[in-house]
């Protein structure tokens, strides 16, 4: 089998990288983790991904300025890593940096994210307690086509959650990421098996949708 090439842009401790590296170690599943780039050289999933022995690499924002002026070189430099590394399809995972639109463009249909949020709900960040806030009492998490609207690109799959009376914004955020976990793995595998595409006027199409287990204890929709 043919296993799509992908890379995941972290910035940080690399939970989500890490369910996507489980899921990859799987000789079934139809994607490997060839490459993890960070722009923080502290980030811990830089360390979770040599240990498993993928290939990493730090191109620190700081290291081209401030501003706006500073996102195309910065994207510049991803891009030919990620070209260097001959990835196919790049997972961003926690990766606090807005990109710029011409590398959005060019990884048009390749390039998602996953946000702890029913998108086009609770966009942006401190989501947890927004909608603890909120009194909401479904919440869950979206993996999406990155456009260069912050978490507006097309949907590709959902995963709804539970919120309980008793939760605060360190529970329900626990809670969610279990079904950030199982959604990311489920969407990219429908990516690189091409299931899972991104029209020219925006829509996703999705052949043979499919549903979580139902022993899973979260909902997962694809489609």
């Amino acid at each position: 089998m043919n296993r799509a090439r992908v890379a995941v842009l972290i910035s940080g401790r690399g939970s989500n990288l890490q369910a996507l590296l489980d899921a990859a170690a799987m000789d079934s599943y139809p994607a490997e983790i060839a490459l993890v780039v960070s722009n923080n050289p502290a980030a811990a999933g830089l360390a979770l991904a040599a240990a498993q022995g993928v290939q990493t690499s730090v191109i620190n924002h700081k290291d081209y300025g401030r501003g706006e002026a500073a996102r195309k070189p910065f994207d510049e430099a991803i891009d030919a890593m990620l070209g260097k590394a001959r990835i196919d399809f790049v997972c961003l995972a926690g990766f606090m940096r807005l990109l710029s639109e011409p590398f959005v463009q060019k990884w048009r249909g390749k390039l998602i994210n996953i946000h702890p949020s029913l998108l086009p709900s609770f966009k942006g960040l401190n989501v947890h307690q927004r909608m603890i806030d909120a009194g909401v009492k479904i919440a869950g998490c979206t993996v999406h086509f990155v456009s260069s609207e912050m978490d507006g690109g097309p949907v590709i799959g959902q995963a709804a959650v539970p919120v309980f009376a008793g939760d605060d914004a360190s529970s329900l955020a626990a809670r969610i990421l279990e079904a950030e976990h199982r959604l990311y793995r489920v969407c990219l595998e429908a990516l690189a098996e091409g299931r899972v595409r991104l029209t020219p006027d925006g829509r996703v199409l999705i052949a043979n949708p499919t549903k979580a287990p139902a022993s899973w204890d979260t909902l997962i929709n694809l489609g």
